[in-house]
């Protein structure tokens, strides 16, 4: 083989001639090379979590979906031995936080606090539809729990009982106004009680539940629906009067206060529910891991015990069950904005 020149121009020591043994050092390392991703990958998974992981919760803080969302951070830090944090990143109805998740790298440590309000068929009707999409964009974790909107009227409201708030709006077809948090679960069960009572009330618009409940406390709007936490001191102390609950069965810590369903409109059942979520593509080792953590910890009696304090039927179901659900609920609240014929704003 011939010598290589030197940058002078004399030549330097020639190239060592090609022999069986280089070729399989060469080989070797060329397979060690192409293994090196996929090896880094599947320890990276199996050490999961080994830093922070983020939980997106697409609503502003002090409201039920940041107390479910830390719930499930303070659980997973517990189990998972690696800090779960709760960023708020609220607006447009929780299209822009669902959405920053949907965009972000399907590792495990970027996850969505899930729910009614994160669901892209809600936001059609909302806002321009956003471009992720419920089920196409996300692997479907586990459902934390479920409970019921509560029909709160501020006690200067005339009605007195759920039949008499129906026949005291019907008498006032466009005078009632009541408190919407565009794409929540209340601003979907009036859409829904509008169309099966033949409603006509007037949505009074609000960014959150927080500052749409304080009007009702306040008087400045007369009522609205909303999750049970939010409103059972309120209830207690006798500063709200709960007309009735959304659930097909009325709630333990709400006994004397009807359903919809029982109270002439059988079959009404709207829940409003939370759960873990994360980007497609997401390992299936990483969901698995923090799909056997949900069950686990919320299996737990100590766990249990502070949700159904507030009254939350707890799930804590598994992916699949927890996906079928979310389809489910997309068909219920599609059937209700297409019968409503609500278009965009």
């Amino acid at each position: 083989m011939e010598a290589l020149p030197n940058y002078d121009g004399s030549a330097s020591n020639p190239l060592p001639q090609e022999t069986p043994l280089h070729r399989r050092n060469l080989l070797a390392a060329l397979t060690l090379g192409l293994l090196a991703g996929p090896m880094t990958a599947a320890l990276a998974q199996s050490d999961y979590p080994s830093r922070p992981v983020k939980v997106i919760v697409p609503f502003p803080a002090g409201g039920t979906s940041d107390l479910m969302g830390r719930a499930i951070a303070e659980e997973l830090t517990k189990q998972l031995k690696q800090p779960f944090v709760v960023e708020n990143k609220g607006g447009a109805g929780g299209a822009i936080g669902t959405d920053q998740v949907a965009k972000s790298a399907p590792d495990g440590y970027t996850l969505l606090l899930s729910g009614i309000g994160s669901n892209a068929v809600i936001h059609g009707f909302a806002a321009p539809r956003p471009g992720y999409d419920s089920m196409r964009d996300f692997v479907h974790i586990s459902q934390l729990a479920a409970g019921p909107n509560v029909l709160v009227v501020n006690p200067s409201f005339p009605a007195k009982t759920f039949k008499e708030f129906i026949a005291h709006v019907k008498a006032n077809p466009g005078k009632v106004d009541y408190g919407q948090v565009t794409a929540s679960s209340g601003h979907l069960t009036t859409e829904y009680l509008k169309q099966v009572a033949g409603l006509d009330m007037v949505g009074i618009a609000y960014k959150g539940g927080a500052p749409a409940l304080a009007d009702v406390l306040a008087g400045q709007i007369p009522l609205m629906f909303t999750n049970q936490d939010a409103v059972l001191p309120h209830v207690k102390a006798g500063k709200l009067r709960a007309l009735a609950v959304t659930s097909p069965q009325r709630n333990p810590l709400y006994p004397d206060v009807p359903t919809v369903a029982e109270s002439g409109y059988p079959d009404f059942s709207a829940v409003s529910w939370t759960g873990l979520s994360a980007p497609k593509g997401t390992p299936k080792s990483i969901t698995d891991k923090l799909e056997a953590a949900m069950v686990k910890a919320f299996n737990e009696p100590a766990a249990r015990q502070k949700l159904e304090a507030t009254g939350f039927v707890v799930v804590a179901s598994r992916s699949p069950d927890y996906t079928k659900f979310v389809q489910d609920e997309i068909n219920r609240w599609t059937k209700v904005i297409q019968t409503a014929g609500i278009k965009p704003e």
